[in-house]
């Protein structure tokens, strides 16, 4: 299948793009989302007319994504979970969680956008990686402390 990018998308193109995706990809995914439209010659005219109006759009989100990448980079975010005497962990810690630590100091961050390269079973200090924007990535660094 064949769709137009609405948006920039990690590892799939930028706004105006024309791709090939998978069938499922495109229909339940992009199209569903507003991130894409069907590639044909209607929705190629429908999508010159609007070019302007979708990439303004996108440059405000780019530069509020860049607003809130600058106030991760000097956050440090401290969990205290229970844990063994070898420092590792009873479980883990969720993406949920990191999501709630960061709603308390008022960065409102969707969980799809936070990604854990490896799980954090351990105490310490532990980055996690969150995709802001299709052009804008930051982290920030947790520590895990032991519940005293």
């Amino acid at each position: 299948m064949e769709v137009i990018l609405l948006e920039n998308i990690k590892k799939l193109g930028s706004i105006g793009q024309k791709v090939k995706v998978k069938d499922g990809y495109g229909r339940n995914f992009l199209i569903k989302k507003n991130k894409a439209l069907l590639a044909n010659k209607k929705n190629m005219e429908i999508f010159k007319k609007r070019k302007d109006e979708i990439t303004k759009k996108n440059e405000l989100e780019k530069a509020k994504s860049q607003e809130i990448a600058k106030k991760l980079r000097s956050l440090k975010l401290e969990i205290k979970k229970e844990a063994m005497e070898n420092k590792q962990l009873y479980g883990s810690v969720s993406v949920k969680e990191i999501v709630n630590l960061l709603n308390s100091n008022n960065i409102k961050i969707s969980a799809e956008k936070i990604e854990i390269k490896n799980q954090i079973k351990s105490l310490g200090t532990h980055k996690v990686y969150i995709n802001l924007h299709a052009e804008v990535q930051s982290n920030v660094d947790i520590e895990i402390k032991p519940i005293s």
